[in-house]
């Protein structure tokens, strides 16, 4: 089942391969994030250096997707065409539990006119296209009641 309509542009790694491991991570139910074998700190978006000690020493680890609502926005105008008759939606902000200073964007399931209250537990919910071309997964999140 897929949370919005179809027809958006299928995610893909990046040319350069950078951000490769996330997108396989997804496909298999974790979440990987970047972070430095030099100073041991974690980072997203993926880069070819460390944001914190300026080290090329990067690895991906996986952590559970679990975190606490950073911010959030409840969209009622979509912008991508695909999405016209979609709305409202609320695409959340999460601080993510096991890598401090890091926070993630995606949907939050459930009523799109639900109470989003900052600072609430939430968890990731995978949601997986194994008949797209290309095959891929997307993290979704998802209240903690």
């Amino acid at each position: 089942m897929s949370y919005l309509d179809s027809g958006l542009p299928i995610p893909v790694p990046a040319v350069d391969g950078l951000d490769k491991p996330y997108w396989e991570g997804l496909t298999v139910e974790e979440l990987r994030i970047q972070r430095c074998k030099s100073c041991a700190g974690w980072q997203w978006g993926p880069e070819w250096l460390c944001h914190h000690c300026h080290g090329f020493d990067l690895s991906f680890q996986t952590i559970e997707p679990r975190g606490q609502l950073y911010s959030y926005e409840r969209v009622w105008h979509p912008v991508h065409p695909a999405l016209k008759a979609q709305g409202p939606y609320v695409v959340a902000l999460v601080a993510l539990d096991e890598a401090p200073g890091v926070r993630v964007v995606g949907n939050l399931l459930g009523d799109p006119l639900q109470a989003v209250p900052i600072g609430a537990a939430v968890r990731g919910v995978f949601e997986h296209h194994r008949q797209a071309d290309p095959p891929h997964s997307l993290l979704h999140w998802q209240l903690v009641s």
